[in-house]
């Protein structure tokens, strides 16, 4: 599977940006995959780093969109007749579905740093009818530190960008959980200044 993988994004790359968009808005492509590979495209000096960084976090909320449009328009009868083919399981609508339950609308930026409930948490959202550009925007938010770390690791890795997946594993949650403390510390505050 990753080799046919590979030779796709062969074919995106010529497409530049808009392929590294096009390959994320597939769910079924692994953003580990894809997001190293670009950073690796930006080491040859065929990208820029920050335009990478942001065909990326455009793309990571593409693919988010497409789950998020078959809950809020097919409801959860179509995800128990479509989900297989977004590699969605039960267990993964299971925990989505009380993740959403217990953080509400926050969960658009919550649930993507919860592993087997982050490819899912955009269905409840859909289901639940959720402003679309918050979905949007929560989930931009989330995608960007993501994505600029995992291009950064393919760009300083070079051409051991595969080591990027095993790197990211090992300090994720040294790296990620400051940022989304820090982010929904700005929410917070934001949503007491508009309250006043």
């Amino acid at each position: 599977m990753e080799a046919l993988i590979l030779q796709m994004m062969e074919a995106f790359k010529d497409l530049s940006y808009f392929g590294i968009m096009l390959a994320l808005t597939f769910e079924f492509v692994p953003a580990e995959l894809v997001l190293p590979l670009a950073g690796y495209w930006v080491y040859e000096g065929e990208m820029n780093l920050f335009g990478a960084i942001f065909a990326g976090s455009i793309g990571g909320v593409l693919g988010p969109l497409t789950l998020y449009a078959l809950g809020r328009y097919g409801g959860r009868v179509a995800i128990l007749k479509f989900g297989k083919y977004f590699f969605i399981k039960d267990e993964h609508m299971d925990k989505s579905d009380q993740f959403f339950e217990k953080y509400g609308g926050s969960v658009a930026f919550l649930g993507r740093f919860v592993p087997g409930v982050r490819t899912a948490i955009s269905i409840p959202c859909g289901i639940a009818k959720m402003n679309v550009w918050k979905f949007i925007f929560y989930t931009y938010l989330a995608m960007l530190p993501v994505t600029a770390i995992y291009v950064y690791l393919g760009y300083s890795l070079g051409p051991q960008w595969e080591k990027a997946g095993e790197l990211f594993g090992q300090y994720a949650n040294y790296l990620l959980i400051p940022i989304a403390l820090f982010i929904i510390w700005l929410i917070v505050k934001r949503r007491k200044v508009k309250a006043q």
